[in-house]
């Protein structure tokens, strides 16, 4: 069943692909119950829900730190704060290889986007939080 197909406003192609990618996680009478109508766990599926599980989750207190250095980089390079809402920051970042050997990886950071939901949540930094963003230029802080 392709993604995007909707029922009566449901999205029900989303339903049946996490049903399927949750299986191992379902009570036993649940798993019965989808095989009566035909739906069955993919391996393919429950590997990647496994493997998105396993991957650390970055605190929004590391999240804004990594936002903050993104920033001090974008403003020591372009000479100002206006960072325009598209942009990513190319962040290099060590990280053990397949072999153990450190390896260079480099990501975007979605400078923009956080920099105007920061302002969007100004109202809920802290002192401090809104002392770092000043310290780089950003007005409303």
């Amino acid at each position: 069943m392709p993604l995007d197909t909707v029922f009566e406003g449901e999205q029900l192609g989303r339903w049946v692909q996490a049903q399927r990618a949750g299986g191992p996680g379902l009570e036993e009478e649940q798993r019965d119950l989808l095989t009566a109508i035909g739906i069955e766990a993919d391996p393919e599926l429950v590997a990647a829900k496994q493997s998105a599980k396993t991957k650390p989750t970055v605190s929004r207190s590391d999240r804004f730190t990594q936002g903050v250095a993104a920033l001090a980089r974008f403003v020591e390079r372009e000479r100002h704060p206006r960072v325009p809402r598209p942009h990513k920051e190319p962040v290099e970042t060590v990280e053990a290889g397949p072999g153990g050997e450190e390896q260079v990886v480099v990501s975007h950071f979605a400078l923009g986007t956080w920099l105007n939901n920061q302002k969007a949540r100004r109202a809920k930094l802290t002192p401090g939080q809104l002392a770092q963003l000043a310290e780089h230029g950003v007005e409303w802080a």
